[in-house]
């Protein structure tokens, strides 16, 4: 009797052991179909490769707010602005300068001034570094001051980012920050240090760097477009 009692402990333990086991995998299985769908854009949607390179990179594309702090390298951000400088324009005009802020000093220094008149939301904000959702690199898009070129300048900020999406890097357009450089006095030293030439004026920034983040695809509403046969 005392024997089968012994067996009988022994196979309920085989069995726990068992449904542990299992148990386990079903978490890793699960942890591992997670984060197949993270890196690919966070949607069974946009999992999909479409055997095109170009597609691929335009419906992975994600706007980024939280980069490593690991500035970009120079020639991608070359590569970047080239990319960028051959999209299409209205007549060739090309109405845009374009500037990459690399000098790492005076992110922090214009950050300092913007922490200054916005105190709370930096307070608020346990992750922040510094004004331009924390990228460790910015490009600068301007555009003629009398008006025009604003569909030209969409369209290289389109080509850029997509250039950075293919080179592994993370992008968000930001417009907060232009309101603030442009309306705060104490900012003046970063707008004459991109050394925007005259009818120029700064249009939007485009942050850039290594992406700490796989954001989720938003919906997209399809029933906005329609075809005409």
């Amino acid at each position: 009797m005392l024997w089968i009692n012994i067996r009988y402990l022994v196979f309920l333990v085989w069995i726990f052991s068992l449904i542990k086991y299992f148990t386990s995998m079903k978490y890793i299985l699960t942890f591992c179909v997670m984060l197949l769908l993270g890196i690919s854009g966070g949607s069974a949607q946009n999992s999909l490769s479409t055997g095109n390179e170009v597609v691929d990179v335009i419906m992975s594309r994600r706007s980024v707010r939280k980069y490593l702090d690991k500035p970009v390298e120079h020639d991608k951000l070359e590569t970047i602005v080239r990319c960028g400088i051959n999209a299409p324009s209205g007549m060739n005009g090309q109405p845009w300068v374009v500037r990459v802020v690399e000098n790492q000093k005076l992110i922090s220094d214009i950050t300092e001034v913007f922490k200054k008149y916005n105190a709370e939301m930096v307070r608020n904000d346990k992750n922040f570094k510094n004004m331009f959702r924390n990228a460790p690199n910015v490009i600068c898009v301007c555009t003629p001051s009398k008006g025009g070129g604003d569909l030209d300048a969409g369209m290289l900020g389109e080509n850029m980012m997509l250039a950075a999406k293919s080179l592994g890097l993370g992008t968000c357009c930001l417009g907060g920050p232009v309101r603030f450089l442009l309306s705060n006095e104490e900012a003046g030293f970063f707008i004459r240090s991109l050394d925007i030439p005259e009818g120029y004026k700064l249009n939007y920034i485009i942050a850039v760097g290594y992406p700490d983040e796989v954001p989720n695809a938003k919906k997209r509403d399809e029933s906005k477009v329609k075809f005409i046969k």
